[in-house]
This record gives structure tokens, sequence and C-alpha cells, in this order.
């Protein structure tokens, strides 16, 4: 799959922007605060239907009162996708070929995207929650079973929570009654998302064995652990039931829900050792590009569509012998963005004829 335009109207810093992109590796060029960000911004709109570090509302040109991005993705065949949004009624529309679409299920995983940027700290170095969100997103762009199946555990927890308050204000029968109706409900459609993680772990952790080896050459051996909330010993949906009930005056008198898979973690390690507690910085860096290629590897053999692979200012943190060994990986991928500063402190870049600079400064947008 092709991204082989942009167009931009009130986007941010960009009034009317016109971009055309290689089909290989595009180096985005400026200065901070050019706008380089925010074309990666706009790729992810297309692909996903909203912004990966901020609201719709906040994309807006402080001038405008609307903005749109239009796109151009080949593959077998041409769509074209236009994003609008309104300020004033605080409402935005996807159309797709000329198509509103109503519902963003119905996007998510059509145009596989991976974004890799300094943000990706929080997935190996963050709460428990970030590394869920990691993984559902990439099991999420390649199933959109398990995406309407996490949806619907979301839509359950919330109203499962809204009965436990329910019943700490007023304990009676007929309120017990329906907690253990969503109870059941819960565990359920909780049991699906847990074998479909329980998959995925088994399926990731040698993409991600084989992107590590790739950027370092070592011996460190990396590896992805899923740790289940309420897994043990014996029937998954047993030992499901029984912690709830355990747990249900607790539960109530909290009014959260205390277990399930929304509880869930995953564990990093390397050599067996937790990267979270005790990897280097470098590690760190390394694991998170790790899981990056992986997910690009993983979403395209699985969907058949080569992901769009946005890079955000990535090279900036790296040493030059693993940002190298990067560039050099990015190769196998094939279309890239990549945001850097200057490109002229990026000599060790692997830089073909047939890759573009895309070059911004004060809103002029020029190719090399």
């Amino acid at each position: 799959m092709i991204l082989s335009r942009i167009f931009l109207r009130n986007f941010r810093t960009h009034k009317n922007a016109h971009l055309n992109f290689s089909e290989n590796l595009n180096y985005i060029v400026g200065g901070n605060g050019e706008g380089k960000t925010t074309i990666l911004e706009a790729a992810y709109y297309l692909c996903t239907t909203k912004s990966f570090n901020s609201k719709d509302s906040e994309a807006v040109n402080f001038d405008e009162q609307e903005f749109e991005i239009y796109g151009k993705f080949k593959d077998l065949t041409e769509d074209n996708i236009r994003i609008y949004f309104s300020l004033s009624e605080n409402r935005k529309h996807y159309f797709q070929n000329d198509k509103l679409i109503s519902r963003n299920s119905q996007i998510i995983g059509k145009y596989p995207v991976v974004i890799l940027s300094p943000a990706d700290h929080q997935i190996t170095q963050g709460s428990p929650s970030d590394r869920r969100k990691f993984v559902d997103s990439i099991i999420s762009q390649a199933s959109s079973v398990y995406l309407e199946t996490l949806l619907d555990y979301n839509k359950v927890i919330k109203q499962r929570s809204a009965v436990l308050t329910r019943l700490r204000e007023n304990y009676d029968k007929q309120t017990l009654l329906e907690l253990d109706a969503w109870t059941e409900k819960m565990i359920e459609i909780g049991i699906d998302l847990i074998n479909y993680r329980r998959r995925f772990v088994d399926e990731f952790s040698s993409y991600i064995k084989e992107s590590y080896l790739k950027i370092v050459e070592q011996t460190e051996i990396p590896d992805i652990k899923y740790e289940c909330n309420v897994c043990g010993q014996g029937d998954d949906t047993d030992n499901f039931r029984r912690l709830l009930t355990e747990r249900k005056d607790e539960e109530i008198r909290r009014t959260t829900n205390l277990a399930g898979p929304h509880r869930d973690e995953y564990i990093f390690s390397i050599n067996g050792i937790n990267l979270k507690t005790f990897g280097s910085q470098g590690q760190h860096k390394t694991f998170q590009s790790s899981l990056r290629f992986a997910e690009f590897f993983y979403l395209k053999n699985l969907t058949g569509k080569k992901p769009i692979f946005l890079l955000d200012d990535v090279f900036g943190e790296l040493d030059a012998n693993r940002a190298g060994r990067i560039s050099s990986y990015l190769k196998q991928v094939g279309q890239a963005f990549i945001t850097i500063t200057d490109f002229a402190d990026f000599s060790f870049l692997s830089k073909e004829d047939k890759d573009l600079i895309i070059k911004i400064e004060s809103g002029n947008i020029t190719y090399a």
C-alpha cells in the first residue's frame, strides 16, 4: 500500500499544502515548528480517522474554523480519502471515495499504519495501560473481530461500573441481579480478548527477536510475556468468575471493575531480565524501535498490505551505529516517512536516488 499524495488545508501550520511522495523513503526535513510532524499526523488521520497526539479541535489553524485533509492511497485499486472537521460544529467527517463513513471501526485496519516516535518510551517505561494500548492497536488493525470485541468489552465494563455505583448507593436484590448479568457478559467477552491476546503474544515474539537482531548485532534475546489478570491453573472462565465473586464487595465499595483483561500486563525482557526495571536507556530505545518494526512486518504478513510507516524525530535520539542500522533496515520496509531536523547532520543514513527529500521552510515545500 502506497500513500502517493496529501493535501492539507488549514491543518495546523499548513494553510494550503500539496505534497507528493516517493514509493520509497521520504525524508521530511525542516526546523522546529515548520510542520514536519504535522505531515505524519495527517497521514495517521487518513489511516485511523484520528490524531496520534491531540484532539481534532487543536489541529485547526489558529485563524480558521475548519481543516481538511485529502489523501490518495494506491494498492490494487486507488482510494481517495477526505477528512473535514468543523470547529463550530465540533464534528468530523471521513469520506472514502466520496462516501461518508459513519463508524471509525470501518476504517481501522483498512490502511494499516505504524508510527515510531519519542513518545514510544511510554510503551516500555510507562504504565500497563500504555502496553495494553500498544498491543490492542496492533491486533485491532489485524483483526476487525478483535476490534469489535474490544469495543464491546469496554461498553460492558462501563455499564457494569455504573451498576456498581448504584449498588453502593442502594444495595437491593434487583440491582444485584443486574450486576450478575453484566458480570457474565464481561466474562464471556473478556475470555475472547484473553484468547486473542495469548495467540498474539505467541506469534509476535518471533517478530520482536528478528527486528531486535537487525538493529543490534548482539547476543541479547528480547521477549514479550503476557500476564493475564484473571488466569491461573485450570479453566480461565472459572478462574475469572471466582475472582469476581471474591472481589464483589470490594468492587461495590470502590465502584470499580477490579479484575479482567482491562488490567492485563505485558512484560518485556532481555535475556530474561525485566526491561522496565533493569534496562538501560539504550536497550529501551532499541526495544521500542524493534517493537515498531515487528509491528510493521506482523501487520504486513497478516493483512497482506504494507503498512504506512511513520518515523517522527527518531534518529536524533539514537547513536550513529543504531541509527545507521535502522536506516538500512528501512530498505526492507518500502515506503516510509521520516522527519529529521537537518539532513546534513545525518550523513550516515542510507539514502538512495529513488528516495525523496522534502524540505519545509517558512511554509514553502521543495523536493530534492
